[in-house]
């Protein structure tokens, strides 16, 4: 072999080893791409990454027609809503003891209660909630009627002097906020990258949301 041709094999080569290798799913090892779906196993707070067909083996009616749900496994879902006409009080906040202005709020089946959960620097924070206290507030919206246990959230964001926004989100998108929180978050006050990055998560968040027809 030439020079010109070794060293033309040393550059594959090494561009070949600098390859990242490629995520796979957790149940059957497949390649899978950016934007996969995840699953969830119901009382864990993790994520496993799916490829296509075994999410869809783990979602909706199949779930218990192929005791899917047994095995230990929901497929998330990936729809996003919004409620126009969602409000919440001070006092109805207040009780709820989250000291954070943002925070999701999910159904745990394997515990038939409700979780409170905020993004902070070290990661969430969970807190179980008076079912009371929920379903005076958050829990009397539009949007929880809809809420499916485990893999969906309601996320709730109340900016100072602005209007609450109560979204209906896919759980792993709470996870996002978590992980984005917990990488740019700065010294006492997060600092201006963090901030941004926030901002433009729910930049995302309302771009996904369809909003809920109907007057409340």
């Amino acid at each position: 072999m030439t020079t010109a041709g070794v060293a033309g094999l040393r550059r594959f080569l090494t561009a070949r080893a600098s390859e990242p290798d490629p995520e796979r799913c957790d149940l059957c090892a497949a390649a899978i791409p950016d934007g996969h779906p995840h699953l969830v196993r119901p009382g864990e707070r993790s994520l496993r990454c799916a490829c296509r067909p075994c999410a869809l083996l783990f979602s909706g009616d199949r779930a218990g027609a192929d005791g899917a749900f047994v095995a230990g496994y929901r497929t998330v879902p990936d729809r996003y809503r919004r409620d126009p006409g969602f409000t919440l009080t001070d006092a109805a906040w207040d009780a709820l003891r989250i000291p954070v202005s943002t925070a999701f709020f999910l159904v745990d089946s394997t515990r038939d209660g409700v979780l409170a959960c905020y993004p902070s620097p070290a990661g969430a924070t969970e807190s179980e909630l008076d079912l009371a206290h929920f379903g005076e507030g958050v829990g009397a919206s539009r949007l929880a009627a809809l809420l499916e246990p485990d893999v969906e959230a309601l996320l709730v964001r109340r900016p100072r002097g602005e209007r609450t926004e109560c979204f209906l989100v896919p759980v792993d998108a709470c996870y996002r906020l978590v992980g984005l929180v917990r990488s740019t978050w700065k010294g006492f006050d997060g600092g201006a990258a963090a901030w941004a990055a926030i901002d433009g998560f729910f930049d995302d968040v309302r771009a996904r949301a369809r909003d809920l027809e109907g007057a409340p």
